[in-house]
């Protein structure tokens, strides 16, 4: 497995909708693609990671559910739909591409997806609270979007203004050769 370089806002592939992935053509190479980004997503601590996030476009995502027993458990969404949403929640949300950057989003509370599971096996799932907001956020990047495209209103200009702080730091991260420690905050923190 490989640590990959995570794409930061602004660049094209985040904004871009993805292509469906032909499964039975990406057989062959979907495990090292899973593998790579599950080994991105848990080194930085991220709860999911999207294909595009990791430069690929395509209709995957890989995201950590925590299991009871602390143990870290992988689900994977090949092609997903939601296919019914209900309540709304706003929490607060960050993401991968956007480090350092958070803000509340509103989210519906709970919903079902369709999608293929890592093996290719068509599957139904229902989620709810964390797992919700999860799942559509990482479904949102298969869309072309950003968790900050659905920022509620009274955060708009604090997230703008934040971004543009941000961004100049961005570029100089790159997950891949040096996994970076921010257990004592972030470096444009100081």
């Amino acid at each position: 497995m490989a640590v990959l370089r995570i794409c930061k806002y602004g660049e094209p592939i985040l904004h871009k909708k993805m292509e469906p992935v032909d499964f039975a053509l990406a057989k062959a190479k979907l495990p090292k693609i899973i593998d790579d980004m599950w080994e991105t997503c848990v080194s930085v601590s991220g709860a999911g990671i999207s294909a595009c996030q990791v430069g690929l476009d395509m209709q995957l995502a890989v995201l950590v559910a925590r299991q009871p027993d602390d143990s870290l458990k992988r689900i994977v969404i090949i092609n997903p739909v939601i296919i019914a949403k209900t309540g709304k929640i706003i929490a607060e949300e960050g993401c991968l591409s956007l480090p350092g950057l958070f803000a509340d989003v509103e989210r519906a509370e709970k919903i079902v997806i369709r999608a293929l599971n890592e093996k290719g096996v068509p599957v139904e799932i229902t989620a709810s609270g964390f797992m919700a907001k999860l799942f559509q956020h990482e479904i949102d990047h298969l869309s072309g979007a950003v968790f900050t495209d659905r920022v509620v209103p009274a955060e708009k200009t604090r997230v703008k203004q934040e971004i543009k702080r941000l961004k100049k730091h961005w570029a100089a991260i790159d997950e891949s050769k040096k996994i970076p420690n921010y257990e004592n905050g972030f470096p444009w923190d100081a």
